[in-house]
């Protein structure tokens, strides 16, 4: 089963919303539809991204469960720039 990642940047919270629980809410918003690898949080230039990785059976599935990812976590927060991309190999592609 193709691997795939959903990053979301993440700007200002909602007042009420801890800091830590940003991740695992995203994390499981991802494994209301799909086995999740891992998730993580990172701050690349300045700016916090999530990224939740999973697998699901294709591209269209990946991409309902990047939108669901997306838009709990837009519940919590801003979000900017979301990116699907999907595993081939050692290389990750755009998700279109």
């Amino acid at each position: 089963m193709p691997s795939y990642r959903v990053s979301i940047g993440l700007g200002l919270l909602r007042p009420g919303v801890d800091p830590a629980d940003v991740l695992p809410t995203a994390a499981s918003a991802a494994r209301e539809l799909a086995t999740v690898e891992s998730s993580d949080l990172a701050v690349p230039h300045g700016e916090a991204r999530i990224t939740v990785r999973f697998t699901v059976a294709d591209d269209e599935h990946a991409l309902a469960v990047g939108r669901h990812v997306v838009a709990t976590v837009d519940g919590l927060g801003a979000t900017t720039r979301p990116t699907l991309d999907r595993r081939a190999g050692p290389r990750w592609t755009p998700v279109r």
